[in-house]
């Protein structure tokens, strides 16, 4: 469910965009070249004022006769096709009594339809679809999914069978079993901390019967409300071509996706649509204190503003407002609560734009320990000196350039979420123009401080409500459509074309393998090390410290000075750390390499560990651990590993990767410094890069920038990883959460260490099993049972033994039950039931028809090249998994599943209310019961 759809905000983040080129021009484009130069001169000279990247993806927009709008975007450059429809009805659309109708029947449309029964999402996981879900906020409903171009027809299919051929597919039982399905979603959203803040901002800030003042997720009253009868209504009104919109992009022509639009969709009728609400009298500021009590490590401030929605005048400049007071290291209440006061753990702000009115939203995280009135007090503070004066007009030019260049390296994904197909559907929902958006790229580079100060002084303006009434439209449907007797055949051909990977080792030693990709001008880059968590020693979290603190300043410049040089020169800089390597990344433009390279190698050579920036960075990390001890999951997830490898085992570490507070606390500058000189040299580390540029270009770049940097006379020093046994038999640890709503279900196997014999048998079987949406598990407690919002298990990829987890939030007077079926689906697996022959074809299908959109950014190309050298494996070992996988028999599979399964040694971590949970869990005899201590 999508809560957040600010339009702007969303096309930068999601690094997405979409131009404008079809039969009609967006008048945008069409204007007084000389008119234009004169104002682009003009702007150039605002202080404010960065030029809009040069983009242009060209669409074709056609409506058919029955009123369906059809896009369709060619982009040649992966064998893959991007679907997106866009249903123009949200949960603005409800009734007051009857809420959650819209994001009920999402789930609904994901149980097959007329001419496909059973799970609509089967089809697609033996064809290798990727990016593939649903959405609802206030405004609409979509589905989206990304398929190699041999499912094209497949997928259209299934789109066009369940907006035509749906009603008579929605049964009684189908809607019980997604209304629990649903409920479930609520808890999971609801047992989380400040999980029920939204609900209640919009119930505070909007006045009664508004279409705002309820949620998409709706109440539990109104879904146990919801009748067969009443969703038959919802989909006749709403699910209809004239109310949608469908967008195709990827490796197809116009004209073929044109006619296969015609084929599959032309013969679906439309009725009388219902009204759309296009404007609403935009509510006064709201002037109200609540105080609700949650379970929660910290305080959490909300301020919300009522302002005007997307498509008015103030969208550009409340957006860069939220940039400017918060979400950046130099944004004025992040310097003034965190850095400064250290009041605060964290501060955001974001233009929450919707289509009736928008919302200005900023959150604070208390410091554990600050009065609220002081925080309260510093905040109103700053608020009060922007609103004066405080726009700064160098600061809007920093955004814009670091933003423009986050699109230019994002011009790669077709489709899911932010992707070009969701910009077009966007830009046409709500502005009628599929090149909206793009074509809004120049007003937005124009803003300047003046007009962010003037929405800054004016927080709303007043609305009027407007009804146009237009003459009824009449519809036709063409007389022939598609065969709906059966689903139309996969071409299962998958023709990959990756780049040579070329290897060469610098004058310092360091290995670097590039992969040229030159369809945008932008280098990625991962430097990989052997380090991580394995290297914290007595110190847990000082691998994912040390890595937070390389971005805090660098050579010359401090972290504010390092956040506002990244901006200038559009690169993106960041540090992660894992279980056995620590890795820094880099992407950069291709104009801007050069410096963004040294600014690169000042992270890498010359990081300074400021002693100052240390202090607030582990205490914010202390907080976040708190954090993640009021989470369920992230209890777990720490209280899990050292039960599974024991305490002092390098992996015994919290899995949530933030180490622990007396770790944490303990780091020095010293500490980091030493960490730096022992890991970060160029004989322990690994750089790939991947994008627009040769080896020719780039190895006397790299030569030069680090030129100073090599390796100790000293030997490198190594991380031990003991072996560990499991345990002899079944292991049971209780966590106390009193009045949780949900128990979660957590349970860890140690497996051995991954080697590439067998390792496609043992993917089959993990995601048979409970791997993926339609695994055996998430069959069982998700759409059977409707106890959970989903169960899946997950074995992370490390260098020692594997730990293997599986999860499930259930509902509390489920534990006991949901934990049975778990053991009798695995017990099944390895005795009565094994994989079928089905299950197995389908997986092989999925994981060779998936490969036509593994590769699509330069993202995943880096990724998968530097899991593979991290492997020691051959370039060609990526390009040969299709025929690795095609080869997998049954037998294979089984025996991986002997090896490897073992529930009789689950070590189970369970979070719940034990009043409510303990005796049916005890009862179970599962092994030996063990309450841990509660959670500071």
């Amino acid at each position: 469910m999508d809560l957040r759809t600010p339009l702007f905000f969303l096309l930068l983040s999601s690094l997405a965009l979409s131009a404008c080129v079809e039969k009609d021009a967006h008048p945008a484009l069409t204007v007084d070249r000389e008119a234009a130069a004169s104002s682009k001169a003009a702007a150039a000279n605002d202080a404010a004022y960065v030029e809009a990247p040069k983009i242009e993806i060209p669409f074709h927009k056609e409506r058919l006769d029955n009123g369906l709008t059809v896009i369709v975007h060619e982009d040649h450059k992966a064998p893959v096709v991007a679907i997106n429809i866009w249903y123009k009805v949200g949960s603005k659309d409800e009734k007051p009594g009857k809420t959650g109708f819209a994001h009920l029947f999402e789930h609904l449309m994901f149980n097959g339809s007329e001419n496909y029964p059973g799970e609509f999402f089967e089809p697609f996981q033996r064809s290798g679809a990727t990016d593939m879900n649903g959405t609802t906020n206030n405004d609409r409903t979509n589905y989206f999914e990304t398929v190699p171009k041999g499912a094209v027809d497949m997928a259209l299919w299934m789109e066009s069978d369940r907006m035509g051929h749906f009603a008579g597919a929605i049964t009684q039982e189908v809607l019980d079993e997604q209304r629990g399905v649903v409920k479930n979603e609520k808890r999971q959203g609801e047992n989380a901390p400040y999980g029920k803040a939204f609900d209640t901002i919009a119930s505070g800030t909007f006045p009664p019967n508004h279409p705002y003042s309820w949620t998409p997720i709706g109440s539990m009253e109104d879904l146990d409300r919801a009748s067969l009868e009443d969703v038959k209504q919802w989909f006749a009104d709403y699910y209809q071509p004239a109310n949608a919109i469908l967008v195709i992009a990827g490796d197809i022509t116009v004209d073929q996706a044109m006619a296969k639009a015609r084929e599959y969709f032309g013969d679906i009728p439309s009725t009388s649509v219902p009204p759309r609400i296009n404007n609403w009298q935009l509510p006064g500021q709201v002037s109200k204190r609540e105080i609700l009590y949650d379970k929660v490590p910290q305080t959490r401030i909300y301020r919300v503003w009522n302002v005007p929605g997307v498509a008015g005048e103030e969208e550009n400049a409340l957006e860069l407002m939220a940039s400017l007071l918060a979400n950046r290291k130099n944004s004025l209440l992040y310097r003034r609560l965190v850095r400064d006061e250290k009041v605060a753990t964290s501060v955001s702000a974001f233009y929450y734009g919707r289509q009736l009115a928008g919302q200005f939203i900023i959150t604070v995280d208390v410091k554990p320990g600050q009065p609220l009135e002081k925080v309260e007090t510093l905040l109103q503070e700053e608020l009060r000196k922007f609103v004066k004066g405080g726009v700064s007009a160098e600061e809007i030019r920093r955004i814009k350039q670091s933003e423009f260049a986050g699109l230019v390296k994002g011009l790669e994904k077709i489709g899911g979420f932010g992707g070009k197909t969701d910009i077009l559907a966007r830009s046409e929902f709500y502005y009628g123009d599929p090149g909206a958006l793009v074509a809004g790229l120049e007003d937005y580079a124009k803003v300047d401080a003046a007009q962010v100060q003037q929405a800054a002084e004016q927080w709303l303006t007043e609305n009027s409500y407007t009804l146009i009434i237009q003459p009824k439209e009449e519809y036709t449907a063409s007389e022939q459509g598609a065969d709906r007797s059966k689903l139309p055949p996969v071409d299962k051909t998958v023709e990959l074309e990756l780049p040579q990977q070329q290897s060469f080792t610098l004058d310092n030693g360091l290995k670097v393998i590039l992969a040229e990709r030159h369809d945008t001008p932008a280098v990625f880059m991962n430097l990989q090390f052997r380090s991580g968590a394995v290297a914290d020693g007595d110190k847990p979290g000082l691998a994912s410290i040390a890595a937070r603190m390389l971005s805090e300043g660098a050579g010359k410049y401090d972290s504010l000075e390092f956040s506002s040089r990244q901006e200038e020169l559009g690169a993106t800089i960041g540090a992660g750390s894992g279980l056995d390597y620590n890795s820094i990344t880099f992407s950069a433009l291709k104009t801007q390499l050069k410096p963004s390279l040294e600014l690169f190698a000042d992270v890498v050579t010359q990081p300074l560990f400021p002693e100052q920036d240390l202090t607030r960075v582990v205490s914010n990390r202390i907080d976040a651990i708190s954090q993640e001890k009021a989470q369920p999951q992230g209890l777990a997830l720490r209280e899990l590993p050292p039960l599974l490898y024991g305490e002092n085992h390098p992996y015994g570490t919290p899995l949530t990767g933030s180490g622990t507070v007396e770790g944490v606390r303990s780091i020095t500058r010293d500490d980091l410094v030493k960490f730096h000189n022992t890991w970060l040299r160029p004989d322990n580390a690994m750089l790939t890069i991947v994008g627009d540029v040769t080896r020719d270009e780039i190895e006397p770049l790299l030569n030069d920038v680090f030129r100073n940097w090599r390796s100790p006379k000293t030997p490198l020093a190594s991380a031990d990883i003991p072996a560990v046994e499991r345990p002899s038999g079944t292991r049971v640890f209780l966590l106390d959460r009193p009045g949780a709503q949900q128990t979660y279900i957590m349970a860890g196997l140690v497996m051995p260490p991954w080697t590439p014999d067998g390792a496609e048998a043992f993917d089959a079987m993990a995601k048979v099993i409970a791997g993926k949406f339609t695994s055996r598990v998430n069959m069982n407690l998700r759409e059977d049972k409707h106890w959970s919002y989903g169960a899946r298990a997950v074995s992370l990829d490390t260098e020692g033994q594997r730990p293997y987890l599986l999860f499930a939030p259930v509902q509390t007077d489920k534990t006991g039950p949901a934990i049975q079926e778990l053991l009798k689906e695995y017990r099944e697996f390895l005795s009565s039931r094994p994989i079928s022959e089905q299950e197995l074809a389908d997986f092989r299908d999925d994981e060779i028809l998936k490969q036509s959109g593994a590769f699509q950014t330069k993202g995943q190309l880096l990724s998968s090249i530097t899991w593979q050298n991290e492997k020691g494996l051959p370039p060609e070992y990526i390009a040969d998994y299709p025929q690795r996988v095609a080869a997998l028999t049954k037998p294979e599979v089984e025996a991986a599943a002997r090896e490897f399964l073992a529930p009789e040694q689950f070590t189970w971590v369970i979070v719940g209310d034990l009043a409510r949970i303990q005796p049916e869990i005890e009862a179970l005899d599962l092994g030996p019961v063990t309450v841990l201590p509660a959670a500071e």
